[in-house]
């Protein structure tokens, strides 16, 4: 029988710690509550061969030590959340579903986690805040959309609707990373093709230049020079990197460092018009979704903005939110935001809210929009493969020529 360690609130305030065995947490919550305590945490624990005590498998603190490092991929969490939505639609209580999808887990992280879930809500937790307490797993607007679901009364709508925006978004994400994968199998193809050149082409002509006895030309110089460098302190130069770009990385998580980034992100060409149409698209999907699952206005802003992914977006829209707080048309309080929405794109809802359509023009505007990326996605990329060929070949060829130069040099000296 599991082995529960528990704490709880006595009569006279004080707090009480001990052990007790049930069949399961409901039954030691009433084990506990049948001594005139009050519960305040309870956690399962297992004896171990050697009788002392160790957190089982199943205990909630050791589920987020055990399985920290390890995430919930991104189609077990659609296949719960489509899965929960049908359970609840079909009037199964959400315990009880829980349970079932707990049971039907075959991925032993995604079982414990399903089960996490499980237990904090059958200790009276809300499903939001139970998800809020595993980030990794469940992103902040997941769970904000849970919430309000769970406020409105029509969490198994609200399930189905994250379930499609998740396998929306899955996609958009994966043309993305279709669109640039092979630029990136250039760049690694080109710095490995550089690094066999300096460390073992250049040096064969570097003795030769040795004996040559006269001054090489500057060109040839350069690239002599940083052959030797990379050969005699290449692992230095790269220890160097690998400890500057995590020191960046820990800075760019910061608050101060994130927003520095995004704004550069923004203002990048190319990259910073993808990136706000790709915002927007998500924006717009997210807001429809809500506004058509029948959430407030605002309520709905404040969930949607998260979805933006970018800081500087995320303060913009809130400052568009007051404004319709203080009761001003959604169309307008966006106008400010130039940079994420185009005026066409604030014309459609300014028009669609006037009709009382709203909802439905998001989804059709994200749609649109998603397709608008796809296509210039694409013309980035092509632009991008000949720009990046063009640059290895100029790379290749300057290392080349620098090594070419003196011999032609020496034929003259020679004739």
């Amino acid at each position: 029988m599991p082995l529960f360690y528990y704490k709880a609130l006595q009569a006279n305030g004080t707090i009480a710690e001990g052990h007790i065995e049930a069949a399961g947490r409901p039954d030691a919550f009433r084990q506990i509550e049948t001594m005139g305590l009050r519960p305040v945490s309870l956690a399962e624990k297992a004896a171990a061969k050697n009788g002392s005590v160790t957190a089982a498998t199943g205990g909630l603190g050791t589920l987020s030590f055990n399985f920290k490092s390890r995430k919930v991929s991104a189609r077990d969490l659609e296949n719960f959340t489509r899965l929960l939505s049908s359970l609840l639609a079909a009037g199964v209580p959400l315990s009880r579903a829980l349970v079932i999808l707990h049971k039907e887990a075959s991925n032993p992280v995604t079982k414990a986690k399903w089960k996490e879930v499980h237990d904090y809500v059958v200790d009276g937790m809300s499903l939001a805040d139970a998800m809020a307490k595993s980030p990794e797993t469940f992103p902040r607007v997941y769970t904000a959309m849970v919430q309000a679901g769970e406020t409105g009364g029509f969490l198994d709508v609200v399930l189905q609707q994250i379930a499609d925006f998740q396998a929306r978004e899955k996609e958009l994400k994966g043309k993305v990373t279709s669109a640039m994968l092979y630029p990136a199998v250039l760049l690694v193809l080109a710095v490995a093709v550089l690094a066999f050149l300096m460390v073992f082409f250049i040096p064969k002509f570097q003795k030769m230049f040795a004996s040559y006895g006269g001054q090489l030309p500057l060109i040839t110089q350069v690239i002599v020079g940083i052959s030797h460098t990379i050969r005699s302190y290449g692992l230095i130069v790269a220890g160097g990197l690998v400890v500057a770009g995590l020191m960046l990385k820990n800075w760019f998580t910061s608050e101060q460092g994130r927003r520095v980034w995004e704004t550069i992100m923004l203002k990048t060409p190319i990259v910073g018009p993808l990136a706000a149409r790709f915002a927007m698209a998500r924006f717009c999907r997210m807001l429809g979704t809500l506004l058509g699952a029948g959430v407030p206005l605002v309520q709905a802003l404040n969930v949607a903005r998260r979805s933006l992914g970018n800081q500087i977006l995320i303060d913009a829209v809130a400052q568009s939110i007051e404004r319709v707080q203080e009761g001003g048309r959604l169309g307008e309080s966006l106008a400010d935001c130039q940079g994420l929405f185009p005026s066409s794109v604030l014309e459609m809802i300014a028009v669609a809210e006037e009709s009382g359509r709203l909802d439905a023009e998001l989804v059709r505007i994200a749609n649109v929009t998603e397709g608008d990326l796809d296509r210039n996605l694409r013309t980035a990329v092509a632009l991008a493969e000949p720009a990046m060929l063009f640059m290895i070949a100029s790379l290749i060829g300057t290392i080349f020529i620098g090594m070419l130069l003196p011999i032609f040099s020496l034929q003259d000296q020679i004739k």
